[in-house]
């Protein structure tokens, strides 16, 4: 397993959160963004920057995912697109988006699209809370658990 982060919009207290667990267990992690992404000086974590542009760091991470790789994220097309290839997909709010749920989270996001553009402030998602970050962290526990009995 390695974990995969959509990293130009993950919060910095998740990403600490993700490096603590990296360090901890020892599992390979990989931040891709179009910008320069800081990471502790470990061997198991790296950062990836790739150039500027709509999806390129969401199409860098599909490209390099593999089959059981857990994928951090908040864009539901990258993670229904990763959970066809076989891959974990979990949101920074602590959401396990699976089959199931992801089809539905992109018809959501899909009808908030087409308010927005018919001029409908839908406003934005709500401030990160920290159950919201609990919930993050005791997912990521569970995933890395099982990966390490595995």
């Amino acid at each position: 397993m390695k974990i995969w982060v959509d990293a130009d919009a993950c919060p910095n207290v998740i990403k600490d959160i993700l490096f603590k667990a990296a360090q901890r267990t020892g599992v390979e992690m990989m931040l891709v963004a179009n910008q320069y992404i800081k990471v502790p000086p470990a061997k198991n974590i790296s950062s990836l920057q790739v150039s500027a542009g709509f999806d390129v760091a969401d199409d860098e991470i599909v490209k390099r995912c593999e089959n059981n790789d857990l994928i951090i994220t908040s864009d539901i097309p990258l993670a229904a697109e990763v959970i066809e290839k076989g891959c974990l997909a979990l949101s920074p709010r602590g959401e396990l988006l699976d089959k199931q749920n992801v089809r539905s989270r992109l018809n959501i996001r899909d009808f908030m699209d087409t308010m927005r553009a018919s001029g409908v402030n839908t406003g934005g998602p709500p401030a990160l809370s920290q159950s919201d970050r609990q919930n993050f962290a005791n997912h990521l526990d569970r995933i890395l658990t099982q990966n390490l009995k595995n």
